[in-house]
């Protein structure tokens, strides 16, 4: 039977790589004018995918808007095809509400042209994350296109089904050999091309009469001689039948034909035929940092407290936020978020965080001072604290915050006059500042204005923050001697409800959890390796030497107060500078790192800090490890939206590469990635380490019982050759030196948390501990003398609100992802998912006032079905695990 040859123009278009966004910019506008010329005046070359970016449009218009007509017929005629993602992003590493908004952003810009391409396509992902079947279906799309993370001895052909972490069932079509193969027709050899490899194999291993032939390279311009080298093709292969063509309708004609299919499962990270760059999750740590930090940041506060502000007629600034959202977008690019670009690269992608981190802070604070200087006070009190609480339950907990207060001592009340618990860190004089800050709009008005005025750090336990909602507290000055965070050199404990932890001699910890009965010894033990690799992959040094905290010389500091008890153990880190000295077990530099242990009251998680001067250490990777004694073969950890087991060690894989080393791009390791905890569990008990910084992780030890979590890694090229854990080839550019990427910074800061339970993963609930982990209580301070220059002046209001209110409340135990705005109604999306891997969960949601409608959406927030109302509440039943569900509701 003669075979159909789909062949589909393309590039692939990095927007930034070993080069920045402002040359790929430059480029960009004469290639894609390049593209445009061809399809309006090139007979025969009549369609172009877009690398599925549908932001790459939005550049080009920008800085040619003449041609904005031009592009809105061709991609009507099908003839352009862009979207359905606004940039290619990552999977692993970037969260599920920004894949979400990616492909939202990408499909709301394709439709002001026309259509999107309705694929899944993502040519260079590093793997394919196991959510994405569901996230997919969910946007009405039934097919993926993809190449790296499938190899042939997973599947045996190029199309098949994948069946995500929730059950959800999408149609592949893999590329096996690269977006790129199009692009090495050797002309010279037309007639012998379909019977040398990579054609002949990826004939073989279709299941229809259709074969698919992507033409394209990075950053290429169209191939202008295209339909005369098809009709060439043509001339010279009598079995084949050469097209200019589509994705779409290349799945479309393999779908006619009704192939039986193969099926595979989970996440897809198999890197045996093409490299998945497994660990690249801890590549430039400081910049994941970032991006950890604001991606938690804009779902569970920024847009919370956005929506609560509009409950009081305060704009929801939505224009602002799908900015910031496409900055987000723009560093999550595979290549991007990866890390695997120059140094100049890099500075712009912490430049786009920086911008957010600016911005979404500064929107928080004034719509938070909208809402708190509205809300009724005592007289008796001039200076008040409001808590606001993002997250839909009722929360207790400690607040760690800076403030101003007119003495230094002085008590925190609530708005019934109960004292709240609050101990102080730190405290300095500011009189002579602040109050030389001070702005009236009408200085005839008698303000409330302090002899004295003090900057204090302190903690402060909140207890009974209503759901989504806030509550007034305030700051009353005539006291007796405020609780101090104090000194104890007797003491080498600290505890509180749930658990008392001994600090060694050594810097290690013993942790006893109360509640269960049980101590864990000899945990939080720093480690020290040398880093091989590169931007794309950590790899250990060829002579490695493993250097542990509990041999280094430390010191031990120990406060306690009666919100919290700190720990501050000091290393004085011997380490080899260079990988040479590594080898030839040579220390002759220092590393000083401070551990910083932090246990609250009524707080299950226990804090700790990383803080490191590494000034003088290249080519390095700090660890730290925690030994649960839970031997594992499976370790859990959340992905976009659930939660995954994964193998400790790849037994099966690594057998076939120990036997064949030589056929594998990338070794099969276990160094895994999470969204906010990795946990073992066994049926008494689950250890779970909940990452602010660096998410990656590896289950180390002989019984695979020790959670290692990278804390950071060095490295100084962006491409090497001939690595343990990547042989061959280097991946990037071996001639690009990183030297940032050494991060020789004196202040490296890195935090995350440890929570146990005695009791099995499914029972533990850890999910909920991570994303109130993860989503800190908002404290506003405000008092006339404020309202200035410190903070910008604004007019008194009117104070109209109830002292403390509670908007909405969930009450059973799926997480939630997100409460925001809709995209294109008026009123609001509350989105949640099962993380119990195990079983089926219920939901019920409760309206502060009766909703006008309730509606259960998808994705893209079309209506699936109308909810009941029954006393201002809906109930969601048997969520099964690792489902999504979206509610819409105004």
């Amino acid at each position: 039977m003669k075979k159909t040859v789909h062949i589909f123009p393309h590039t692939h278009w990095d927007r930034e790589w070993y080069f920045t966004t402002s040359r790929s910019k430059v480029y960009l506008m004469k290639d894609l004018h390049d593209v445009i010329e061809n399809l309006e005046h090139n007979p025969g070359y009549d369609r172009f995918v877009l690398d599925g970016q549908a932001s790459l449009v939005e550049d080009y218009l920008k800085w040619r808007p003449q041609d904005i007509d031009k592009v809105r017929k061709l991609v009507q005629d099908k003839k352009l095809i862009i979207g359905p993602w606004y940039t290619q992003t990552d999977q692993f590493v970037i969260s599920g509400e920004s894949i979400v908004r990616n492909l939202l952003s990408g499909i709301e810009i394709s439709k002001k042209f026309g259509d999107y391409m309705n694929v899944g396509y993502v040519p260079d992902s590093f793997g394919q994350e196991s959510s994405m079947p569901q996230i997919y279906q969910q946007f009405g799309i039934k097919d993926t296109m993809f190449w790296r993370g499938v190899s042939d001895e997973d599947v045996k052909h190029t199309e098949y089904t994948w069946r995500g972490l929730d059950g959800t069932d999408i149609n592949v079509y893999q590329i096996p050999c690269g977006y790129y193969i199009g692009g090495i027709i050797d002309e010279s050899k037309l007639d012998q091309i379909m019977s040398e490899e990579p054609f002949e194999g990826i004939v073989k291993r279709s299941t229809t009469s259709n074969v698919v032939f992507p033409d394209g390279f990075d950053q290429a311009p169209p191939r202008h001689d295209l339909p005369q080298v098809v009709d060439k093709l043509n001339e010279l292969n009598q079995d084949f039948n050469f097209r200019i063509s589509s994705i779409e309708e290349y799945i479309a004609a393999v779908k006619a034909e009704h192939p039986e299919l193969e099926e595979i499962s989970g996440e897809l990270t198999n890197g045996k035929n093409m490299r998945i760059h497994k660990s690249i999750y801890s590549s430039r740590s400081d910049l994941k940092k970032l991006n950890t930090q604001l991606q938690h940041y804009l779902v569970n506060v920024v847009e919370p407290v956005l929506v609560m502000g509009e409950q009081f007629g305060i704009d929801y600034p939505k224009s602002t936020l799908d900015d910031l959202w496409k900055l987000m977008f723009e560093n999550a690019a595979h290549d991007s978020i990866g890390s695997c670009v120059s140094d100049t690269t890099n500075e712009d992608v912490y430049l786009r965080y920086k911008q957010i981190r600016d911005v979404t802070t500064n929107l928080v604070e004034i719509t938070l001072r909208q809402i708190a200087v509205r809300i009724k006070k005592s007289q008796d009190y001039p200076i008040t604290l409001t808590a606001f609480n993002t997250l839909p339950i009722t929360r207790t907990t400690v607040v760690e915050k800076e403030f101003y207060t007119p003495s230094k001592n002085f008590h925190i009340l609530d708005s019934e006059g109960n004292e709240v618990d609050c101990s102080i860190e730190k405290i300095e004089d500011q009189t002579e500042y602040i109050l030389g800050q001070t702005i009236q709009l009408d200085p005839s008005k008698k303000i409330y204005k302090p002899e004295n005025v003090y900057k204090v750090t302190a903690y402060i336990f909140v207890p009974e923050v209503p759901a989504f909602g806030y509550k007034q507290l305030y700051l009353d000055p005539e006291t007796e001697k405020t609780d101090l965070l104090t000194e104890v050199k007797s003491d080498s404990c600290l505890e509180n409800e749930f658990y008392k932890i001994t600090v060694n001699s050594d810097g290690s910890l013993n942790i006893l959890d109360k509640i269960a009965g049980k101590t864990y010894e000899n945990q939080g033990i720093l480690v020290d390796n040398g880093d091989d690799g590169d931007s794309f992959n950590y790899s250990p040094a060829k002579k490695d030497w493993l250097i542990y905290s509990t041999d280094q010389d430390n010191s031990i500091n120990i406060k306690k107060s009666k919100t919290v008890d700190l720990a501050k153990i000091h290393f004085d880190f011997e380490l080899p500078k260079t990988l040479d000295d590594r080898a030839a077990q040579k220390k002759n530099t220092k590393m000083p790192v401070d551990v910083t242990v932090k246990l609250t009251k009524g707080s299950k998680v226990i804090d700790f800090k990383v803080n490191v001067d590494n000034r003088f250490v290249d080519d390095h990777r700090l660890c730290v490890d925690f030994d649960t004694k839970i031997a594992s073969e499976f370790s859990f950890a959340d992905v976009q939206f659930g939660t995954i087991e994964r193998p400790v060690y790849r037994k099966e894989a690594m057998k076939l590469w120990e036997a064949n080393k030589d056929d594998w791009n990338e070794k099969p390791i276990t160094i895994e990635t999470c969204q906010s905890f990795v946990a073992l569990a066994d049926k008494n008990s689950t250890f779970a380490v909940l990452p602010k910084g660096v998410r990656e992780y590896e289950i180390v030890g002989d019984d695979y019982s020790t959670i290692r979590l990278t804390i950071f890694r060095t490295y100084g090229m962006m491409g090497k050759v001939d690595l343990l854990y990547r042989p061959g080839r280097a991946s990037g550019e071996k001639v690009i030196a990183t030297p940032n990427a050494e991060l020789h910074d004196a202040n490296l800061e890195f935090d995350f948390g440890v929570s146990l339970e005695g009791n099995s993963f499914n029972e533990s609930k850890i999910a909920e501990v991570a994303k109130e982990y993860n989503t800190d209580l908002q404290l506003y301070e405000y008092s006339e003398f404020l309202n200035g220059r410190l903070i910008f002046c604004l007019e008194e209001v009117e104070r109209d609100l109830p002292q403390t209110d509670s908007f909405l409340s969930v009450t059973g135990d799926l997480i939630v992802s997100t409460i925001k705005k809709a995209e294109n109604r008026s009123g609001y999306i509350l989105r949640l998912y099962n993380a119990n891997p195990d079983k089926a969960l219920s939901e019920s949601i409760k309206f502060k006032n009766v909703p006008t409608r309730v509606e259960l959406v998808d994705l893209k927030e079309d209506k699936i079905a109308d909810l009941s109302i029954d006393n201002n509440q809906i109930t969601i039943e048997k969520v099964e695990p690792a489902k999504v569900v979206t509610v819409y509701f105004e």
